[in-house]
């Protein structure tokens, strides 16, 4: 999942620049501590963020429907969005972690708003208000997807009074989240003792394979899958690198590129660190050098880090491509371009094709944005999930979390992508639901088929 702490990791594959140069960023503190113009209270625009910064630090604050609590983690920020800032006008400005990852424009405020220091209970009827008026402001599309959120906090608070118990607050909440299909929403608690946790929008393809086997789940599924690339698809010629995330190799003159995860490349380094990836594609672009076409496989993508999604999308392009834009739901902003930059590295410019299904999800999405900008790529497969959003974390005064999509995603040409998938260029079952097991190694080779036959 694509969460907002997530920096991002090279500015070679940074966000668009306008025509005209930018301002610099400025960092938000030097040598400890916080520069002057700074100092003082800033709401932001979308998200649900007040920020307070005195002479040390900034202090994040959670608001909603009037209602404000300190955030509870113990990092100072904890969303990594107060790296860098810029002025962007008068009581205005942008913080951002650092120059090449998402900005976030904050308003400021004359003073921090009374509700942000009281010291009222949070009882469970105002953390469901709380949740309820966080969905009802940031949640994209809520309109469009028949979601009446004044109705569901109507309900949902006949369930929770004042004094209600955990349980009964978990009812609650639960139920005002009930029938999302949306794998950025999520909600942590603890029970008597026992975690509780709701995390729907778990894809159909999933779900059979879980219906299928709900003793070992997904794992003898996952292992037919690595087995059916390495030993099928690239007829045990195949390299699994990259702590088991990629898979790589040639099938005669096609070369075959699978990603399972945008990012946790090697356990001894962060999970949106590049190098562990970079030299596994320096070494994979070269192999696929002279090659008729390549298949660049997400069709089991989970999702992870959007500056991994630029990286991997940076080797297939031989010139910037604006991929697509983003902006915060309800933020009256210009939505801030994201573009793709040919990679320093070995790169493959020729026909390639995107495999992608119903499981592909998250910074896999965006990834087929990246793509699909592209004019030599095409989309194979299966429509993708349709959530592209960076997931808000959202912590509870008391000791709960929750967390939600709250971003709208519009492809270089306009189209609104939240919410919808990413539908392919060629239709094709990647993964049928009469033989989950081998299907996935079957369609590659029927497609690798086809490529063969359409390429001289």
């Amino acid at each position: 999942m694509k969460r907002l702490s997530l920096a991002a990791a090279a500015a070679v594959l940074a966000f668009a620049a306008p025509a005209s140069a930018e301002s610099p960023f400025w960092p938000v503190q030097t040598k400890g501590a916080v520069a002057s113009e700074l100092r003082g209270v800033w709401k932001s625009r979308g998200y649900g963020w007040i920020v307070e910064f005195g002479p040390d630090g900034g202090k994040l604050f959670q608001t909603a429907g009037g209602a404000c609590y300190a955030d509870p983690r113990r990092e100072p920020d904890p969303d990594g969005v107060m790296g860098v800032w810029r002025a962007e006008g008068q009581g205005t400005i942008t913080l951002a972690g650092d120059p090449a990852s998402t900005r976030y424009l904050f308003d400021r405020l004359s003073s921090l708003p009374a509700a942000c220091v009281s010291t009222a209970p949070w009882t469970a009827d105002r953390i469901t208000a709380f949740v309820a008026d966080t969905f009802a402001a940031v949640y994209p599309h809520s309109a469009e997807r028949g979601l009446d959120w004044s109705a569901r906090r109507a309900s949902a608070l006949t369930k929770a009074g004042s004094q209600a118990s955990d349980a009964q607050l978990w009812t609650a909440l639960s139920d005002l989240l009930a029938g999302l299909d949306d794998p950025h929403v999520e909600l942590h608690g603890v029970v008597g003792g026992d975690q509780r946790d709701l995390e729907p929008g778990v894809s159909p393809t999933l779900a059979r394979v879980r219906a299928a086997d709900p003793e070992g789940g997904e794992k003898a599924w996952l292992q037919a899958y690595r087995d059916g690339i390495l030993t099928q698809i690239l007829a045990g010629k195949g390299r699994q690198a990259a702590n088991n995330r990629i898979f790589w190799g040639r099938a005669g003159d096609i070369g075959y590129l699978n990603v399972v995860t945008m990012g946790a490349f090697a356990r001894n380094a962060a999970p949106d660190d590049p190098r562990p990836l970079d030299a596994v594609l320096d070494e994979a672009l070269t192999a696929f050098t002279g090659a008729k076409a390549v298949v660049v496989d997400v069709s089991n993508n989970r999702g992870g880090y959007d500056t991994i999604s630029r990286a991997i999308a940076a080797r297939f392009t031989d010139q910037p491509r604006l991929a697509y834009s983003k902006v915060a739901v309800g933020a009256k902003a210009t939505p801030q371009p994201v573009t793709v930059e040919p990679a320093n590295g070995p790169r493959f410019t020729g026909p390639v094709y995107l495999v992608t299904s119903d499981i592909t999800v998250s910074a896999g999405e965006t990834f087929g944005l990246m793509m699909k900008a592209l004019p030599n790529v095409k989309q194979v497969g299966g429509v993708t999930h349709g959530a592209y959003s960076d997931q808000l974390p959202k912590p509870l005064p008391n000791g709960w979390a929750f967390a939600l999509p709250a971003e709208l995603y519009k492809t270089s040409d306009g189209r609104d992508m939240e919410g919808r998938g990413l539908a392919p260029d060629m239709p094709m079952v990647i993964f049928p639901s009469d033989d989950l097991a081998n299907g996935h190694a079957k369609a590659i080779e029927a497609l690798m088929a086809k490529i063969q036959v359409s390429i001289p």
